[in-house]
């Protein structure tokens, strides 16, 4: 998959951005950055796009800024002389599609049908946006669309907010989510910054669905491990026996013998294991290889590579 793809995968969240003043343009920018979305999809709905492009683009080179609302290839060009990193149509386009081919952009079309995924694969395509979402089927229509395409992944934009993020987020045919709630006209207008960044920064950790699986205590043999579960057993936690640990009801671990951390572990269920990796990295966090298991080329299970209060913290597929 292209790079520039790849990384609004890892990111997994792309604001919808309608610009009317350029000189708003870089402060948006921070607001995103700060609220740990580093990239925005500037539509060409207004004068400002390609000026707005540029000026992020010039400030911020770090920033991942495509143009949106591409429906032709004159908009096309000027996303890419004004230093657009990637393409983004409403609908599908031909004559976008081949020009964006032939200059070396990241496009991602619109369709919201078969037809439309077959038009994509055709060209060559990896990435589609799927538009309008809700009016389109929503999650319904992305996982009927995974059963004859299971090597398309796709972008879904309209109709998206805090309500039903999570649900699109869990498909494992969504490759990014577009939405525009918290980067509302009015709030960029008023340049209300703060806003926009703790908007950010709320849609960022919905997007992973981080929830607590379990806590790992670590015992010092096998036999002090039951005593520990039995006393667990004691506030109605049911007791399973296995052949490393013990497991009271799915929320108390009790390990056999030293597991990983000081103290033991804890583990936190996520959609998207290597999204979330991508999140937990600007933190200082990385994966721990020899520790990662998979299911169907998708991490299931992973080790991060710093404990917290003595806790090692394992990643678990929800």
């Amino acid at each position: 998959m292209n790079d520039i793809l790849k990384k609004l995968g890892d990111i997994g969240l792309v604001p919808v951005v309608k610009i009317d003043d350029v000189s708003r343009a870089c402060g948006l920018a921070q607001a995103l950055i700060d609220g740990g979305l580093p990239c925005a999809e500037i539509t060409f709905r207004t004068a400002a796009a390609a000026d707005a492009i540029s000026a992020i683009t010039k400030k911020f080179p770090e920033m991942l800024v495509g143009a949106g609302t591409v429906i032709n290839v004159d908009y096309a060009k000027r996303a890419k002389e004004a230093g657009a990193k990637f393409i983004v149509a409403p609908g599908f386009s031909p004559d976008v599609v081949d020009w964006c081919i032939a200059n070396n952009m990241p496009v991602v079309p619109g369709i919201n049908n078969p037809s439309g995924v077959e038009a994509g694969l055709a060209k060559g395509l990896e990435v589609l946006k799927f538009f309008p979402a809700e009016a389109s089927g929503g999650v319904t229509m992305l996982s009927a669309l995974s059963g004859p395409f299971p090597q398309v992944k796709f972008m879904p934009t309209g109709g998206i907010s805090m309500k039903n993020l999570s649900d699109y987020a869990k498909c494992s045919n969504v490759h990014a989510i577009g939405g525009s709630w918290m980067v509302k006209s009015d709030l960029i207008e008023a340049e209300n910054w703060a806003e926009i960044t703790r908007l950010c920064k709320e849609a960022v950790v919905a997007l992973h669905g981080f929830e607590l699986a379990h806590i790992g205590l670590n015992a010092d043999n096998a036999d002090e491990a039951m005593q520990a579960a039995k006393l667990f057993a004691l506030f109605g936690f049911a007791l399973k026996d296995g052949n490393s640990s013990i497991f009271n009801a799915s929320c108390i671990e009790v390990m056999k013998s030293k597991g990983r951390g000081k103290n033991g572990h804890i583990a936190i269920k996520c959609w998207n294991i290597e999204r979330a990796l991508a999140y937990l990295s600007q933190f200082g966090f990385k994966g721990v290889e020899e520790t990662a298991k998979y299911k169907k080329d998708k991490l299931s299970v992973i080790y991060l590579d710093k404990e917290i209060c003595g806790f090692a913290v394992h990643l678990v597929k929800a």
